[in-house]
């Protein structure tokens, strides 16, 4: 080998082919991951059944991620802390349950779901610029089964029926109240595109609202509605807060309202349908029949809490609903009767913690400040949401979560070292 290296031209040396093998090889390993990342965030769109693909592609890309050095800084490690507190508190729960059948499956995929926030904020730490990978796979993946929702909901094809319940559409989702927040995120990000990019890309990017707007509005879900609602008023405002220039002030409301003009104007068009407006007309009810009638979910709530007042550890998975019949509709009561009284107090604090966090750092002029302000509207979307549906095993949630967390380890490391480079 001596021989070798001091046969080269002009005495130069060349390097040990190992270790430059050994380089390539894990330059190549480190791309396949991100784009396995990609992949598996394109997955959370398609959750038909659990376990899901997506739970296998993320199990099996978090255990390798980790094995390649992703670390948990000191700013992710209370999420991590949080959450392995709340899992665990729900475990206890099992304690008090005459029948455990499904608990040991709904707790895997807790604690999957858990891993997978703390996992999503350390990779984005480690690189501000996965924000953007996640957030284009989750678009492609939005489209798409918003797409299956729609023609299914037109029963477009045979078969097509498959991604509706109830006449609502739900895409490759197994309830249309989970689909259609799902589609929430998406469209924010394509709204904030619209507000600060070039009026050349307009017309695609309304394209891709639109496709998300109907989709929302096809799952007739109140919640889903609400949040798409609240959230494209919520980010303009922010927005307006964060930019100082009057010209963009006044192109961001321009915008704003033309694109409202249009989500109405499409609205009212699909208002015309007759089996869109009589669903539409029920759907829109504030308090249905089953919110306000006798053992109602607004009762169930009431009673839910009474009984979870006398129960320290809580009532264990699903048991609650084969107590009465219907799950508990509302994220509060559900970590009580789930995770007993240290995982709803942890939950809390974690949900308080991180839109505090979140509201003192968005306005702060980052790479990562788009994806910040988006994830912090719709975290605060959820737990508004939350008081009239249960959103503990939505895995977008849980994605946003740990996206919120990652921007606030990059903060922390800013702010510490002056570098937006790991």
């Amino acid at each position: 080998m001596s021989a070798l290296i001091h046969d080269q031209p002009n005495g130069n040396q060349a390097p040990p082919a190992g270790p430059r093998r050994t380089g390539i090889s894990m330059a190549a390993l480190r791309l396949m991951t991100t784009w396995l990342l990609a992949f598996g965030v394109f997955l959370s769109g398609f959750v038909i059944s659990e376990p899901a693909p997506y739970e296998l592609i993320m199990v099996a890309q978090i255990g390798l991620w980790f094995m390649l050095g992703l670390t948990i800084s000191r700013t992710v490690a209370p999420l991590m802390v949080m959450l392995l507190v709340f899992n665990t508190s729900g475990l206890f729960s099992m304690l008090v349950m005459k029948d455990m059948s499904g608990a040991p499956m709904y707790f895997a995929i807790s604690t999957f779901l858990a891993l997978s926030a703390v996992f999503y904020a350390a990779v984005v730490e480690n690189d501000y610029r996965r924000l953007n990978l996640i957030f284009r796979a989750w678009i492609i993946a939005s489209i798409i089964t918003a797409l299956l929702g729609i023609l299914g909901y037109f029963n477009a094809f045979p078969g097509a029926h498959v991604f509706t319940r109830y006449n609502r559409a739900m895409g490759a989702f197994q309830d249309p109240n989970v689909f259609g927040p799902y589609l929430v995120a998406p469209l924010l990000y394509l709204l904030y595109r619209l507000l600060t990019g070039s009026l050349l890309r307009a017309p695609l990017l309304l394209f891709g609202m639109m496709i998300l707007a109907i989709g929302i509005f096809l799952s007739f879900s109140r919640a889903a509605w609400g949040l798409m609602v609240f959230g494209a008023v919520v980010l303009p405002i922010v927005m307006l807060l964060k930019e100082r220039s009057t010209a963009f002030r006044l192109k961001i409301l321009l915008i704003s309202v033309g694109a409202a003009v249009l989500l109405v104007l499409a609205l009212a068009i699909a208002l015309q349908i007759p089996q869109i407006a009589d669903l539409f007309s029920n759907r829109a009810k504030l308090v249905q029949d089953y919110d306000g009638a006798r053992l109602g979910r607004f009762e169930r709530h009431k009673i839910g809490f009474l009984m979870a007042m006398e129960r320290p550890l809580g009532l264990g998975p699903m048991a609650f609903g084969k107590i009465y019949g219907e799950d508990e509709h509302n994220i509060w009561l559900k970590t009580l009767t789930t995770y007993g009284w240290v995982g709803a107090i942890t939950y809390q604090i974690m949900i308080w913690t991180s839109l505090w966090l979140g509201f003192k750092y968005m306005l702060r002029e980052r790479p990562w400040q788009p994806y910040l302000m988006i994830a912090w509207v719709l975290i605060l979307g959820h737990a508004m949401i939350g008081n009239v549906i249960d959103t503990d095993h939505w895995r977008h949630f849980y994605l946003l979560l740990g996206m919120l967390w990652g921007c606030f380890a990059l903060e922390h490391r800013y702010q510490r070292t002056g570098s937006l480079n790991p």
